[in-house]
């Protein structure tokens, strides 16, 4: 770890929250970017706030925390180890510290850092390696110096490239021109993002993030960063495209670079290429940086391969948006069914029974082995595997929800046989 000397040193230390119960006070964008690493590092979150962004209320509907719906009181940090006042009203963080200083215990206050009694580095992790850094009041350069230390453990070098920053030297090299990034950030591993995506990332303005993006990250940014949620929840809250479109196009023109972090690859059922016209008809400098596909990478990490030789010569990658009857589908279901080669569909979970009624209606085996790995590359990652007559029972029985991936055909069952 590294602490930069200024006007205040703070004492830097590693905290087990394992087990331990941690208030955040607001459901903002900072509690989005906060509250993944608390999870992550094993903590009992209690979330205290009228509302959320989407992508907050889905972990509360995931059970990753508690949320109690209403304003912060008076109590709330009774029996808590550490506690985060993450709103957007200074008189409301100010009692949350407050509270916390009678208790006792240290607080983060996310508005105005030198009125908690405790800051959040700029953290990062590579290889198991948590690396935190403070400079004393410049989180500007706290997080380019954390950037500099995690590219010097990938590839060796030792260089400090945070030191100036901030303060006139080299900035202008380092910020890109005002535009759009679109960035694809994988399935969701933040480690599974490209390089070029992450130094992008790194050096945006904006975010413009959705909930399958590695949500890790967003605890990277620096404050100046402004997070946009644009959390797209199957059968739930959604922000429109022609809203997003608007985010992306006006910050930009406002002279910011903006990076839009998508899931996987924006060009594989993402609708990247719609705001890339979107920008385009705009007149915005737009560009790309292609991400791993959770179509092939979440099946991999299951021990699906989707191609195998001797097996299949043929993968075909189908959305599972519509079912197979809706008058929008532009999907042949009958050459599908004909085809003996892999389908990997997505976005098919709520509609599985369906797609496997209509594949074996087209003359697709009914025992054709059949996988659906749901939270693909994460922590929580689920792996069901079945078979096209009986995936729809099983999947309803196990409780499989969004987002998964689900595999068909003959690859599946490949995993212990010999080649």
């Amino acid at each position: 770890m590294l602490t930069g000397m200024a006007q205040e040193e703070h004492y830097l230390v590693g905290l087990d929250l394992t087990g331990r119960r941690v208030v955040v006070v607001g459901g903002g964008t900072v509690a989005q970017r906060r509250l993944p690493r608390l999870v992550k590092a094993g903590a009992v979150i209690e979330l205290v706030s009228p509302d959320t962004t989407p992508s907050v209320g889905a972990m509360a509907d995931e059970g990753e925390i508690t949320w109690t719906r209403r304003e912060y009181a008076d109590g709330d940090l009774a029996d808590a180890w550490y506690a985060l006042a993450c709103t957007d009203d200074a008189d409301v963080n100010a009692a949350v510290c407050a509270e916390a200083d009678r208790r006792r215990m240290f607080c983060v206050r996310a508005d105005s850092g030198p009125d908690g009694s405790a800051v959040t580095p700029a953290a990062g992790e590579n290889d198991g390696v948590l690396v935190g850094v403070l400079s004393g009041g410049e989180p500007q350069r706290s997080a380019v110096v954390r950037d500099g230390l995690l590219d010097a453990l990938r590839s060796g070098a030792a260089a400090d490239p945070g030191r100036g920053y901030g303060q006139g030297e080299g900035e202008d090299d380092r910020r890109p021109e005002p535009g759009v990034a679109l960035v694809g950030g994988g399935p969701g591993d933040p480690e599974l993002i490209t390089v070029r995506g992450r130094r992008l990332l790194a050096r945006a303005d904006v975010v413009v993030t959705d909930r399958l993006a590695p949500r890790d990250l967003l605890d990277e940014l620096p404050p100046h960063v402004e997070v946009i949620d644009a959390a797209k929840i199957p059968y739930g809250r959604a922000a429109s495209q022609d809203v997003i479109n608007s985010a992306l196009i006006d910050n930009a023109k406002a002279g910011r670079f903006v990076v839009r972090l998508k899931g996987g690859d924006p060009y594989v059922f993402g609708r990247g290429f719609e705001e890339l016209l979107a920008c385009a008809e705009a007149g915005v400098k737009v560009s790309v940086v292609p991400g791993i596909t959770s179509a092939f990478a979440v099946p991999a990490l299951a021990d699906v391969p989707v191609t195998h030789r001797g097996v299949t010569h043929e993968v075909v990658v189908v959305s599972g948006h519509v079912p197979p009857d809706h008058e929008t589908s532009l999907t042949d279901w009958d050459a599908l069914g004909r085809m003996r080669g892999t389908i990997v569909l997505m976005m098919g979970v709520e509609r599985i029974d369906r797609f496997a009624d209509a594949l074996m209606t087209a003359g697709r085996p009914a025992d054709t082995p059949v996988a659906m790995i749901q939270d693909g590359t994460m922590a929580g990652q689920k792996v069901l595997r079945s078979t096209l007559k009986e995936i729809g029972a099983d999947a309803a029985r196990e409780g499989m929800r969004p987002p998964a991936v689900t595999v068909i055909g003959p690859v599946v069952d490949l995993f212990g046989q010999e080649s």
